[in-house]
């Protein structure tokens, strides 16, 4: 997989140039092993502490209404993204906007010095280019949908007075995006095998491009190009829910696109230098018997269907079997706050992601791997678009595919309000803890899809539709003033 193969920034043939004040992009990216190393080094930064190793979830979980703090060992800057109170100085969103525009540089390094490649075979060079431009684009549509307007850098910068750069607006950001996704679905390989799984594909690159169009409420596009890889016959659902999220079971058939890990070292550098391979953190900070961070909300737990198996797959408690099925959770293995689960005070935890499953001590950074995009979100997402063009009957006839999965009876169709009120719950409890909530609320809020109570206890119109930029944007962006922090900071 590709985590097997990443090279790192700072490794010794980066270093080596005849000229080291010369643009990088002239006196390194000239063969295709260079070129390879390069997309490397942006996959790399996915795997990093800023993003998948650690803060992307906790961003996406903690600003949705899945979570709630777990008791005394949430730091002070999470529990300010979970309870409203973050300021620009929140090092932990800070962290997350950092990695994004890491892959952003580095991607670009390639797309530029591509242009100085020399015998490279045209299919693999367009593959490459191809995944570059994929990782950027999936980067700026993070940052679009978290912070809005934002720099958007297309080309490495030369300087630091060309690195400055003033906000694009959403709706620019999103068109370029959309060029970039459109014109790269040629170049990318339906799938990959061996050492190279993991790699940006033809249905990734359209399944981020249908999340783009639904964030802007563009559902008979994203319609388009979810059918493309429905039709694909590259993808289906796994028959057990479950092996969605353990280690031995990445980059399997439902998997569209994840992050990939192959050892237990946690590397705490945020860019995903050093240390190949990092670990993962998701089982430490969150299991039952790890430092159980953040626990799952009441209204989540409270979501799930009488005998939905999803809620065994996804949550554990006191008198549930773990560790291959040998050990009982016990009350007393468990610390922290209680879940309120039909009105009974309960020690509920989160059993996704972690490795409970298979082992006593979850205090334990592994190789789990991070999927990003299931087959299921595409299940998921055509019912709501069939929905929204009027195709009601159909956008069951998807839902109930999911349903089906998990043996749970399929809903019939019935209005259109009806209908969206089936799939934001089918949402819901199939996705839990999988960073898509939030940019279902966030989606759902933009466009006016939700109704009653906002879902976030905290929000208040016209702040937290979007997050504050970075404090440390504006003291190294000569291009930005305050005027351009976003509304309500």
């Amino acid at each position: 997989m590709v985590s097997l193969v990443l090279l790192m920034a700072c490794s010794e043939s980066l270093l080596d140039k005849s000229n080291p004040n010369g643009d990088v992009n002239t006196t390194f990216y000239g063969n295709a092993d260079q070129l390879t190393q390069g997309v490397n080094a942006a996959y790399a930064v996915l795997q990093s502490y800023d993003i998948g190793g650690r803060e992307f979830f906790f961003n996406h979980d903690m600003r949705s209404d899945d979570v709630a703090t777990g008791g005394g060992q949430l730091e002070a800057a999470r529990a300010q993204i979970l309870n409203g109170s973050y300021n620009s100085s929140n090092p932990v969103m800070t962290a997350l906007w950092q990695g994004d525009y890491t892959v952003i540089l580095r991607a670009n390094e390639v797309i530029d010095g591509s242009e100085n490649a020399k015998n490279v075979d045209a299919t693999l060079l367009a593959r490459l280019i191809g995944e570059a431009r994929f990782l950027r684009a999936w980067a700026f549509s993070d940052i679009a949908l978290l912070w809005g307007a934002a720099p958007m850098p297309v080309h490495a910068a030369s300087s630091l007075t060309t690195a400055s750069l003033p906000r694009t607006s959403v709706s620019d950001i999103y068109a370029f995006i959309i060029s970039e996704l459109t014109a790269i679905q040629a170049d990318l390989p339906a799938s990959y095998s061996g050492a190279d799984l993991g790699r940006a594909t033809k249905g990734a690159a359209q399944a981020v491009l249908a999340r783009v169009y639904m964030a802007q409420g563009d559902y008979t596009s994203a319609r388009t190009e979810l059918l493309k890889v429905y039709n694909s016959g590259t993808y289906s659902l796994m028959p057990n829910y479950f092996d969605n999220f353990k280690e031995e079971t990445g980059f399997n058939k439902e998997s569209i696109f994840e992050i990939g890990y192959s050892n237990a070292s946690f590397n705490w550098n945020g860019v995903g230098d050093g240390l190949g391979n990092e670990g993962n953190a998701r089982t430490q900070e969150y299991s039952a018997v790890g430092w159980r961070n953040l626990i799952p909300s009441d209204g989540l737990v409270n979501e799930f269907e009488v005998g939905d198996p999803r809620f065994g797959a996804t949550f554990i408690k006191p008198g549930d079997l773990y560790n291959n099925g040998t050990e009982t959770l016990k009350v007393s293995d468990v610390q922290g706050n209680t879940v309120n689960y039909h009105g009974v005070p309960t020690l509920i935890s989160w059993n996704k992601y972690t490795a409970a499953y298979k082992m006593h001590s979850s205090f334990y950074t592994g190789p789990m791997n991070m999927r990003i995009i299931r087959y299921a979100e595409i299940l998921a997402n055509l019912a709501e678009c069939e929905n929204e063009v009027g195709t009601g009957a159909q956008a069951m006839i998807y839902l109930n595919m999911i349903r089906a999965r998990v043996s749970m009876p399929p809903v019939a169709s019935g209005t259109k309000a009806q209908n969206f009120a089936a799939i934001q719950h089918e949402r819901r409890v199939e996705f839990a803890g999988e960073q898509i909530r939030n940019r279902d609320i966030l989606r759902w809020r933009k466009n006016g899809k939700l109704t009653g109570p906002d879902p976030i206890a905290y929000f208040q119109a016209g702040k937290f539709e979007l997050m504050p930029l970075p404090q440390q944007e504006f003291a190294t962006n000569g291009a930005l003033t305050s005027s351009d922090q976003n509304p309500g900071y």
